[in-house]
């Protein structure tokens, strides 16, 4: 029951962090917001996994491996994706920049994993990108081309990276220790980034207390735990398509909590990656 709803759970809940990241942006520099989800996210799951007396790896080389699996898909993906709207890309470019992981994962997946994609994978590959296009054409805004789009394109690279790394080489951990050991290099990396480049400026209230608090307890942990179990049960291809219903996901969310408008062309593509993901996961 768990890994047929987990899907469904997976995309409602990562759709979220879009949400808790509008309330906290504004009162924290990305990385300095980051660096202290990370934090936390230890300080709660490290006496969880002790006093549950969790599995921990028995070789060096599984704890490299899943920390940097944590890199790539945290303090890559997630500082990329911060930054660049942090400095004015539009989240609707963002979106479609980092939309392209889907295909990105399948290119990678027959090279690293020897997975095969299927034609119609390939035909629900291509609509479900073309549904996340329409979908956010309308907020792509200005400045498409400007710098920002780096830390997107880096961003991009990180979760497919990620995604693929982790399949390959380390997709079954305990979700309770292997939270800890994703999450302590992940903290250190973007430590050093923030001491390169940030002062470290939060200003504590209660909207960035409740926005660090969401991403704390529903992404990170909720999400990302999601996320590993679906790495470890589904094929790389089949977990990446779920990224396409993020954008629509997202739409409906900001529609219902912020009272953005949902345009004729956003609803068509939302039907339209649904039924690209239908028809990567259904495909044989």
């Amino acid at each position: 029951m768990l890994l047929r709803l987990a899907p469904f759970l997976f995309v409602f809940l990562w759709s979220t962090g879009f949400v808790g990241a509008k309330y906290g942006m504004p009162y924290a520099e990305p990385l300095s917001f980051l660096l202290s989800r990370y934090v936390l996210v230890i300080a709660l799951m490290l006496p969880i996994a002790l006093t549950t007396r969790a599995p921990w790896p028995k070789w060096p080389r599984e704890w490299m491996h899943i920390g940097m699996s944590g890199v790539l898909v945290h303090a890559i993906y997630l500082g990329g994706v911060f930054v660049a709207i942090k400095h004015g890309l539009s989240a609707g470019v963002t979106a479609l920049v980092v939309g392209m992981q889907p295909l990105l994962t399948a290119l990678g997946s027959g090279w690293l994993l020897d997975e095969k994609v299927s034609a119609r994978q390939w035909g629900g590959l291509v609509l479900g990108f073309i549904g996340v296009g329409m979908v956010v054409w309308g907020k792509l805004g200005d400045g498409a081309l400007g710098p920002m789009l780096l830390p997107a394109l880096v961003a991009l690279l990180g979760i497919t990276a990620g995604t693929l790394y982790q399949k390959r080489f380390c997709p079954k951990f305990d979700l309770r220790s292997g939270s800890v050991i994703q999450f302590v290099p992940t903290a250190i990396v973007t430590a050093v980034a923030v001491a390169a480049f940030e002062e470290y400026r939060i200003e504590w209230n209660s909207h960035f207390l409740f926005a660090l608090g969401w991403l704390v307890l529903v992404l990170s942990l909720g999400a990302i735990s999601l996320l590993n179990l679906l790495i470890r049960s589904g094929s790389a291809v089949n977990v990446a398509s779920l990224f396409y219903l993020t954008p629509p996901t997202t739409a409906l969310i900001a529609f219902a909590v912020f009272g953005e408008t949902l345009t004729l062309t956003a609803i068509i593509g939302m039907v339209v990656a649904v039924s690209g993901v239908y028809l990567v996961a259904r495909a044989k």
